[in-house]
């Protein structure tokens, strides 16, 4: 079976290239297929964008889609930058939005944020399932750390000292808001899909 992944993400299409190979699923990523459009996510949750993406491409191709939205939600900022996280503050780079950020923490005492990602699978116009994960914590005062990438750098899981920045991508990739969401998706190919 073939399904189109909604990324252009190189770490991403790997780490979903690797997870469904043990179902015999073709992963194609939207580079592979030359898809280059510009998809308007114009939902008011994770999820609603997430269907957004899924669908305009499965109207395309035909072929079921899996698409993802994920962002980080802050409580004294209530819940931004969310599902703009990508795009927080008009700012071209991951480091001017997590300095944004911090400039909008700096004199927050409430520091608690959580990544919330929604993974889709989308199988026909009939038929799509949600898979969701989150990971909640705090948001440090400065950067620190450079693995992972957008917000990673500024936030610390519960339970931890580091930033997602420090923490190992090992680590990161077993108690993370996408690997909580994935683990979901993977349960249902396990039990449900095809039964």
């Amino acid at each position: 079976m073939k399904i189109i992944l909604a990324s252009n993400n190189p770490g991403k299409i790997k780490e979903f290239k690797e997870i469904l190979s043990k179902f015999n699923i073709e992963v194609v990523s939207l580079k592979e297929l030359g898809f280059n459009e510009e998809i308007v996510e114009d939902g008011l949750t994770f999820k609603e964008n997430a269907i957004i993406k899924a669908k305009t491409i499965y109207q395309k191709y035909q072929i079921p889609v899996i698409s993802d939205d994920s962002g980080l939600c802050v409580d004294a900022l209530n819940g931004a930058p969310g599902i703009y996280s990508a795009r927080y503050g008009g700012v071209e780079t991951d480091l001017d939005r997590t300095n944004l950020v911090l400039e909008h923490m700096k004199d927050k005492t409430d520091r608690k944020a959580h990544f919330h990602c929604s993974i889709v699978l989308y199988l026909s116009e009939s038929e799509y399932h949600h898979f969701e994960g989150k990971v909640y914590g705090t948001l440090d005062y400065e950067v620190k750390g450079e693995n992972g990438f957008g917000y990673d750098v500024i936030f610390i899981p519960n339970g931890f000292s580091d930033t997602f920045g420090i923490i190992s991508s090992e680590i990161k990739n077993k108690i993370s808001h996408r690997a909580q969401a994935i683990k979901g998706l993977v349960e249902y190919f396990e039990h449900d899909f095809n039964n």
